[in-house]
């Protein structure tokens, strides 16, 4: 009965390793997580498939115990958590602050079709076959390929498209219109 009600509180608060131990765990961790997605051609035209979610999942449990040994208080845990937080943080900071890091973080448009023209090289690097690619242009109105002025796909996997007969949304690009007209 005693078991029943018995709660372990130095258990429970006080870290069974060394804070620093938890700190350079989790760093290490993240940083080698980090740049091995940034690495992979993981773009998948802005969507989660089954095997990013399974990537995610196994990295999730590998990284566990490299991560923090056998942690058992709550604190080791927020330690961890508050580690990760930081390196999330202090890179998209950095980015901010620093435009080759941003490079490096989110990479430049990737231009996919150019006046009604696959670039195939550049589909065959992110994995994109033709019917992806006109799945995607179809779910934004667009029905024949020959209407895309410019396709790219964005860092974020997403692909914008500007057809032939877009309206310009910029100033600029209202001002370079306009000087094209008057000639």
């Amino acid at each position: 009965m005693n078991k029943l009600f018995f709660i372990d509180w130095q258990a429970i608060f006080v870290p069974s390793i060394s804070v620093l131990e938890l700190i350079i765990r989790g760093s290490l961790v993240y940083l080698a997580l980090f740049s091995v997605l940034r690495l992979l051609p993981s773009r998948q035209l802005g969507t989660l498939g089954i095997t990013d979610l399974l990537v995610v999942v196994l990295f999730a449990e590998a990284a566990q115990n490299a991560m923090a040994s056998n942690y058992t208080s709550i604190t080791e845990g927020a330690i961890l958590v508050g580690t990760v937080i930081f390196w999330s943080y202090l890179l998209n900071w950095l980015g901010y602050k620093l435009p080759q890091f941003q490079r490096f973080m989110n990479p430049p448009p990737l231009l996919l079709v150019k006046n009604g023209r696959m670039i195939e090289r550049h589909l065959q690097r992110e994995l994109i076959t033709e019917d992806e690619l006109m799945s995607k242009l179809r779910q934004q109105g667009v029905e024949f390929l020959a209407d895309v002025k410019l396709a790219y796909m964005e860092a974020d996997g997403r692909i914008s498209i500007i057809t032939s007969d877009s309206k310009p949304n910029s100033i600029a690009e209202q001002k370079v219109e306009l000087k094209s007209d008057v000639h």
